[in-house]
């Protein structure tokens, strides 16, 4: 199987248009010669086929950042097409080819239309096994070439609700083909860092997350490490999708003043206060704090994912305090 022509296109620049492309039928060959292995990396296949949702799921909500109502539906995609938006009929791939650094959130650009704040639904869809989506993404009031995701209540718990909700459905290509999905797996020990930040990443034959993040101004949080066990969705789904992302409360005004965080509300993030402590309790875990910093890792990681490949590597990652530029830059090592 070649990469069919629609998704050819994210890389070409050039407008879509129907066509017929013979397929061909050696699955292991098609998806070998989308991802190269390396010293580093060897890209091996995980048992399983590529998948795709099995229907349309639509979830609508305020943008955190610019407070506009957003709408996102997400369509069924031929395997090998992997994950992409279309705004305004433009397709952004769903790559860190195509991040750029942006405050507090991950951004995606290409051709001038930018996408904001994906990293939340990007974690639902890699930890829950969508390979292969159109994420159609449109806002009544949008800037001109500017959209974002809804943040919803500030996790991920809603994505993988409807996920689950609708189901999976094995992906094929366009001469009716599934194809192998492959993942990244480590052959030596990766790390990025940033003063005292860090992503490393260790060889492990099966998916490991250990995170810690350290606020020692702010009591009611300071330090706080989350270990998984080996890592698949049903444990994302109950550990993870429903942490919700923080912020302090010292830090709003200087926020605002940015022209950030327009649409944050204490229904769609926890807040803290260095003095006070947690402004709108019950926190869903003790450590909920560190836990949605796994779920922006694994959304961050999800971009290293090529043609409906496996993104987030099959490895013992350990992570310390790393933000969303810091993952970009690991997901640029791995792919």
């Amino acid at each position: 199987m070649t990469i069919p022509p629609k998704c050819q296109s994210f890389f070409t620049g050039k407008s879509w248009l129907p066509c017929k492309l013979q397929l061909r039928s050696d699955r292991s060959m098609a998806a070998f010669s989308a991802v190269k292995s390396s010293r580093l990396i060897s890209w091996r296949s995980t048992g399983r086929l590529q998948q795709t949702l099995a229907g349309c799921v639509e979830l609508s909500g305020k943008t955190l950042h610019s407070g506009k109502i957003c709408e996102v539906k997400i369509w069924p995609e031929f395997a090998g097409c992997g994950r992409y938006f279309d705004f305004q009929s433009k397709l952004v791939p769903a790559s860190v080819d195509f991040a750029e650094e942006s405050p507090l959130c991950t951004t995606l650009c290409k051709d001038g239309f930018r996408v904001r704040t994906v990293e939340h639904l990007l974690s639902a869809l890699e930890a829950k096994g969508v390979d292969n989506c159109r994420i159609e993404i449109k806002s009544l009031d949008s800037e001109v070439g500017d959209v974002e995701v809804p943040i919803l209540d500030g996790s991920a718990g809603k994505w993988v609700e409807v996920i689950e909700q609708m189901g999976l459905k094995v992906a094929v290509d366009q001469s009716g083909n599934s194809c192998d999905k492959l993942a990244p797996y480590l052959n030596e020990p990766m790390h990025v860092w940033r003063n005292d930040s860090f992503v490393a990443a260790f060889p492990s034959p099966k998916v490991l997350i250990s995170y810690g993040i350290d606020f020692p101004q702010v009591p009611a949080i300071g330090c706080q490490w989350f270990s998984s066990a080996p890592f698949n969705g049903s444990f994302y789904a109950k550990q993870i999708a429903s942490a919700r992302t923080f912020c302090l409360y010292e830090e709003v005004e200087r926020m605002h003043d940015a022209g950030l965080i327009k649409g944050g509300s204490l229904e769609n993030a926890i807040v803290c206060s260095v003095s006070k402590g947690w402004l709108n309790p019950p926190l869903r875990f003790p450590d909920e704090p560190c836990r949605h910093k796994v779920l922006d890792l694994i959304g961050d990681l999800s971009l290293s994912a090529t043609s409906g490949s496996q993104g987030f590597p099959v490895a013992h990652i350990v992570a310390y305090k790393a933000g969303h530029a810091l993952n970009a830059a690991f997901a640029r090592l791995i792919k």
